[in-house]
């Protein structure tokens, strides 16, 4: 199990994917800043998802190899979008401001 696999997991249970693999002297760190608004309610419920989603990978690895699951976008291929991104880019109708 990676930070990735931590990380698309938090999406399907609604939460936004934290920075992961940073600081880069930390192997497969997530970096959580919640912010001064947060309520203990909140950061507990999240810590909650996260000891979930731990257990879930002991018991069922694949589940989380496979999340997203409930996002309009599923898992995208992280190499291939890296060595290939896919931009678009429309220029402006001569004249058009």
């Amino acid at each position: 199990m990676r930070a990735l696999d931590l990380a698309k997991g938090l999406l399907d249970n609604g939460y936004m994917a934290p920075t992961i693999y940073f600081p880069l002297i930390v192997p497969e760190c997530l970096m959580v800043e919640p912010t001064e608004t947060e309520t203990k309610e909140t950061l507990d419920a999240f810590v909650e998802t996260l000891r979930s989603l731990v257990a879930s990978a002991r018991s069922d690895p694949q589940t989380l190899l496979n999340a997203p699951q409930h996002t309009p976008v599923g898992r995208i291929d992280e190499t291939r979008a890296a060595r290939q991104p896919d931009l678009r880019w429309i220029p402006a109708q001569a004249g058009a401001r």
